[in-house]
């Protein structure tokens, strides 16, 4: 068997984790246990959740969301995420992180949304000293929530806006992409732009083209979180390409939420012929079982992408997240280092 290089070993910036789906399946079963709350068979048995793409399928996939998150209720466990989540993207050679949380659900349990926020920044500060993964956080609306709700948030998320670890790197939009009207959120993102936030919001996963036209009209994104049915319209995919949008590519999440049967369905190398600048991510790892390692290494077993092209793959991370300069051209070079030592010998 030809060897190949240790993909744990591969620097990579990771840009696409959600706060509560990304928290350790164990640990959730031991905050089940202390407060006396009984899990759904599947989220105590190590299989994945599986839906199919429509409402029904959602429907699943949230009320186990949202039934992690009612778990997540101090400031004890807020922190835990955090470096539960940085030290397991260390171990699997990712740098640079990106987590992305709306503070609106856990502001009851520790006194408000700024308390919230302030308790992630400071934890993200914390956690990047003591493992060597830089975090940055990314504030995120709710479709499923009121467009006014999404402003007070982005006008938060300014306060707290810069580009070293511990502060608020972007601004996003997530939850299910068939609830709310995209235009309506475009003041929240103005309010984000006009302060010079990176715009992250989700598209182009349950929805096709058409949701990622609405999505780049109204909220100009420099990033798509999951775009990856951009496939289907080889237009829109060339107009991606030429505006440097990066997609934020989950195959895990694609085919535990139906979107396509198997790994080896999701458009990956169609997207890497385009010239898609590309960062694989998790979503939620703690329902989907999946984490980063676990994206790259479908890229190299499904895709049969050789190791110089997950390096690209690497490199393209790098570039899409909102590191700084300096960190961004240490985490090149050192991609460079991985791909020079021959196989089997990192």
């Amino acid at each position: 068997m030809e060897a190949k290089r240790d993909l744990r070993r591969l620097p990579k910036a990771h840009l696409h984790l959600h706060f509560t789906g990304a928290m350790r399946p164990e640990t959730l079963r031991e905050l089940a246990e202390t407060q006396g709350t009984r899990l759904p068979k599947f989220m105590g048995s190590g299989d994945p959740l599986r839906v199919p793409a429509d409402e029904r399928g959602w429907f699943r996939f949230q009320r186990s969301y949202d039934l992690a998150r009612h778990l997540v209720n101090s400031e004890t466990i807020m922190r835990r995420i955090i470096r539960e989540a940085a030290e397991d993207d260390a171990a699997e050679g990712s740098r640079h992180l990106e987590i992305q949380v709306d503070p609106t659900s856990y502001a009851p349990h520790v006194g408000g949304l700024t308390p919230a926020l302030e308790i992630i920044l400071d934890e993200a500060k914390a956690t990047t000293a003591a493992t060597g993964v830089e975090v940055g956080v990314i504030v995120a609306a709710s479709r499923m929530r009121n467009p006014l709700d999404a402003r007070i948030l982005a006008r938060l998320a300014v306060r707290y806006a810069g580009d070293q670890p511990g502060q608020v790197v972007g601004f996003g939009l997530s939850n299910d992409e068939r609830a709310g009207n995209t235009a309506q959120f475009e003041p929240a993102f103005q309010i984000a732009r006009r302060a010079g936030l990176a715009l992250v919001p989700h598209g182009g996963e349950l929805l096709g083209p058409d949701h990622i036209r609405e999505v780049v009209q109204y909220l100009h994104p420099s990033r798509i979180g999951h775009g990856v049915r951009v496939a289907e319209d080889p237009a829109l995919l060339e107009s991606i390409v030429n505006q440097g949008i990066a997609l934020e590519v989950c195959p895990a999440s694609n085919v535990s939420l139906g979107v396509y049967d198997t790994l080896k369905d999701v458009p990956l190398a169609k997207l890497i012929q385009a010239g898609a600048t590309i960062a694989l991510g998790a979503d939620d790892p703690l329902l989907f079982l999946s984490r980063l390692l676990d994206q790259y290494a479908t890229a190299r077993d499904q895709h049969q992408l050789a190791d110089a092209q997950l390096a690209a793959l690497a490199k393209a991370s790098v570039k899409a997240s909102l590191a700084s300069d300096s960190t961004k051209k240490r985490l090149e070079a050192e991609i460079d280092d991985w791909l020079k030592c021959p196989p089997g010998t990192n």
